[in-house]
């Protein structure tokens, strides 16, 4: 009689250390103790007789065996994924699950979320925030939507929206408001700005599209996510860099203002999904987000 496979849940800890390389952060991708993690690693490398890892600093290295199976693990995993959404996608009352930043999805998406579902009630959208692992191929996740630069990885479908824009923001209650208002770039020169880690580089590349040095701005008040970010900015406490879609909102109703206009970054806003699932759907809200890029009006 043919031997058993291993457990589900050992074969899925090792496909998520074998892909991000790290048993801490596999157990924050599956919600479980690093513990668990370790635990199926050692009952699955003692079933299959051989290693799997071999330590590589403070990562893990995949030995040729895990090679082996973290190929096999690829396929069949994606073959269960592919039929698990088909059979999703042919019931069309099953939910069109899209992940994208917080910030995308405050900002952006939900004053026009009363509108989507109007105009495509059919879609029966579901939104999750992420700041971590945007990969439309997670289990359960339809779609995502974010900023990222072309080439798209072969086994997604990619819907590119529109070209990213980033460009200085302030409150017109921000002291100093009217010299940064009727001034040029070199105005900001020493200023503190307002900078966010989830975007590290983009002042720098905002100054070298702007006739700047990067070494001529001054970083002052950092945040975590660029929703606090803009948040400091319409209070008033800072200039901040943003991209044109996430604020247009505010600078066409006057709570932020945008004295230098936006620049291009070479990133483009783009709905990603698995290439093997249905996309009609998809390509449906494709095509309403495309058609509302460019409006910044909300209901």
């Amino acid at each position: 009689m043919p031997r058993d496979l291993p457990s589900l849940n050992a074969l899925r800890s090792f496909d998520a250390a074998a892909r991000l390389e790290s048993v801490s952060l596999a157990a924050d991708s599956l919600n479980v103790t690093h513990g668990a993690v370790s635990r199926q690693l050692r009952s699955l490398e003692s079933e299959l007789g051989v290693a799997l890892f071999e330590k590589a600093g403070r990562g893990l290295k995949l030995t040729d065996a895990g090679r082996r199976l973290r190929d096999a693990c690829d396929q069949a995993f994606a073959d269960l994924r592919q039929a698990c959404e088909s059979i999703r996608q042919a019931d069309v009352h099953a939910p069109l699950l899209l992940a994208c930043p917080g910030s995308l999805l405050a900002r952006w998406f939900i004053p026009r979320l009363d509108r989507l579902n109007r105009e495509l009630p059919e879609l029966n959208l579901h939104l999750s925030a992420s700041e971590a692992e945007l990969d439309p191929r997670r289990p359960g996740v339809s779609a995502t939507l974010l900023f990222a630069a072309p080439p798209w990885p072969a086994d997604l479908q990619a819907y590119p929206l529109l070209n990213e824009r980033i460009g200085p923001v302030l409150s017109p209650r921000l002291a100093g408001a009217e010299r940064f208002a009727a001034g040029a770039p070199q105005a900001l020169r020493g200023e503190p700005l307002l900078h966010t880690a989830s975007r590290p580089g983009a002042w720098a590349d905002w100054a070298l599209s702007s006739g700047l040095a990067p070494t001529d701005l001054r970083q002052g008040q950092g945040f975590e996510h660029l929703y606090y970010l803009l948040e400091a900015a319409l209070a008033g406490i800072g200039v901040a860099i943003a991209p044109e879609l996430l604020v247009a909102d505010d600078v066409a109703s006057g709570r932020l203002v945008a004295p230098w206009g936006f620049v291009e970054t070479g990133n483009q806003l783009v709905l990603l999904a698995a290439a093997r699932q249905p996309q009609t759907r998809i390509a449906q809200l494709a095509g309403w987000l495309e058609a509302n890029m460019t409006s910044g009006q909300s209901d």
